[in-house]
């Protein structure tokens, strides 16, 4: 299966300052997300950041996580967070990843065991 990390930074790409505050980056997230119809996981993370410019900043950052999405779909998911957000680009990781579950009735038959 291939995993696809999307990062999207906060801070707004004219003022170089997060605008809003990070719950409603987050719903807006939640909102693209759901239109896609995609199964995802998020984290808020903070990190640096290199703009085009050489000028280096800190802020908040989102980071989208997609599992066996298209590529299509992740590319335009990726657009619509770089133009909500106000950023001057998005950075999207990719790579294979092996995948495992754990149902409900395997962690019953753990839990007889003990």
């Amino acid at each position: 299966m291939t995993k696809t990390d999307i990062y999207v930074g906060l801070n707004d790409q004219q003022t170089k300052q997060q605008t809003h505050n990070t719950s409603k980056y987050v719903s807006v997230l939640k909102t693209v997300c759901r239109n896609y119809r995609v199964p995802f996981s998020f984290n808020v993370i903070e990190g640096g950041y290199i703009h085009e410019s050489g000028e280096y900043t800190q802020e908040v950052t989102l980071m989208l996580s997609l599992i066996d999405v298209e590529d299509g779909i992740i590319n335009e998911i990726a657009k619509d967070l770089c133009f909500f957000f106000n950023q001057e680009s998005v950075l999207i990781t990719k790579g294979e990843v092996e995948t495992f579950t754990v149902t409900a009735e395997s962690c019953l038959k753990v839990e007889a065991e003990d």
